[in-house]
């Protein structure tokens, strides 16, 4: 009885009419699905998240792989490390040394030695867990600009393939400034593969990046290279190299950059399900919203199901399409009570612990005030006094994972791990939600 119920649960929440057909679309098996966590470079600083949380809070067994926040690309189409604001932190990668109480195994990194930082962290992690991926993440918003570069000519894709594989499957980091961390082969074996954040291919992204009508058509040239270059040099060392790319929600970005053509190439492709709206509208609405209620004002009708049946509508097979979910919520400050502060008007961003306008998951239940879930959006917020705060939890979690399952999703990311509890209470809703 309980599985005829769990099936029509599913069906109500994917608009599916025949619980016998919402089957058909599952999972082989329950576990097959991918449950991808970003780790952030930088979350080491204020946030005070080491790898060694991961681990800690219990993240780590029920995560099945770890994309590492970012990589940049230069103005001449490459992977490099640096030690420059906004533009590379080669200390926080493989240069700082942990102390042995910060440490995934307890053992503080040498003065000497040739790998530490989280690049080296995530090699312990990994040593602990082994069944855990970690990819390195290429781009993301701020680290974009030069993607359509790279990507422009057979031989700027060859060099910047060939780039990020030495520097970082093949190990090979740079020694800079009087740090004696680096070194040929430092980084072998801390990464299984790479994930292409290009933040958009033939779209507006951040201020300043180089955009290109045929940026679509190079996108999956690029990843073809990447998949050729991947498989040649894993036949040389005896593995296999993933290959994952995470991919926008608005259905005219979509359109805009990227050929279904590319899921050839990749093992999967994360989707975008949250910054659908955020206090850069003046009306408060749900950021990460599952559906699109009939009151939401925003003519766009932004919402995950609205991506994915984009992906799915233009020929994306299902078992490759990952749904973001975030652990941060954005915020809103200045609206009314009316409608627990739902679609209300703004006076702009809320303030938030690191930046306006949004805030990690952590400390938005710490704040006061009542929280609501709307599941017909698929959609939780609380209204701390006059600030507006639309993110997820448990529940929308729970109805987000059903959906993956009763349409035959590959599973779930994450951005990102700094986001969560402690005691990884999101990630567990998640590995149970997947179960």
């Amino acid at each position: 009885m309980r599985a005829v119920l769990a099936l029509v649960l599913a069906a109500s929440l994917t608009g599916v009419a025949n619980p016998a057909q919402a089957s058909t679309t599952d999972a082989a098996v329950a576990g097959s699905y991918v449950k991808v966590g970003y780790f952030t470079q930088w979350g080491i600083y204020r946030r005070n998240f080491t790898v060694k949380n991961v681990h800690t809070s219990g993240m780590a067994d029920k995560l099945t792989h770890i994309n590492y926040a970012f990589a940049n690309v230069g103005a001449d189409g490459k992977c490099f490390e640096a030690n420059e604001a906004g533009v590379g932190d080669a200390w926080a990668d493989y240069q700082k040394r942990f102390k042995a109480s910060e440490s995934v195994d307890g053992v503080g990194d040498a003065y000497n030695t040739p790998l530490a930082g989280n690049f080296n962290q995530l090699r312990k992690l990994k040593a602990l867990h082994p069944g855990l991926k970690v990819q390195l993440s290429i781009g993301g918003w701020s680290w974009s600009k030069y993607l359509s570069d790279a990507a422009l000519t057979p031989a700027s894709r060859q060099a910047m393939v060939a780039s990020c594989i030495d520097m970082f499957l093949k190990g090979n980091l740079p020694l800079i400034g009087s740090s004696v961390q680096g070194g040929p082969g430092s980084a072998y074996g801390v990464f299984d593969g790479f994930d292409v954040d290009w933040e958009w291919p033939a779209s507006e992204g951040n201020t300043g990046n180089v955009i290109r009508p045929e940026d679509k058509a190079n996108f999956v040239a690029l990843l073809a290279e990447f998949r050729a270059q991947l498989d040649a040099y894993g036949a040389q060392v005896g593995r296999a190299f993933s290959l994952t790319a995470f991919l926008p929600a608005d259905p005219a970005k979509i359109d805009a950059g990227i050929d279904p053509a590319v899921f050839g190439y990749l093992d999967f492709a994360t989707v975008q399900g949250y910054d659908l709206h955020g206090a850069y509208e003046p009306i408060s609405n749900h950021q990460g919203q599952l559906y699109s209620p009939a009151a939401d004002p925003a003519p766009q009708r932004f919402s995950a199901d609205q991506a994915l049946q984009h992906y799915r509508a233009q020929g994306a097979p299902a078992a490759k399409l990952v749904l973001g979910i975030p652990y941060y919520g954005r915020g809103w400050a200045g609206v009314s009570s009316t409608n627990n502060g739902l679609y209300q008007t703004s006076t702009g961003p809320a303030r938030g612990t690191y930046e306006d306008g949004i805030d990690d998951y952590k400390k938005i239940i710490a704040k006061s005030g009542p929280t609501f879930y709307d599941p017909v959006a698929g959609a939780v917020w609380k209204l701390s006094g006059t600030s507006f705060w639309s993110y997820d939890d448990a529940r929308s979690i729970a109805q987000k994972t059903a959906y993956v399952k009763a349409n035959g999703l590959g599973g779930t990311m994450v951005w990102s791990l700094d986001g969560d509890t402690a005691t990884g209470d999101l990630t567990t809703a998640i590995h149970t939600g997947l179960a």
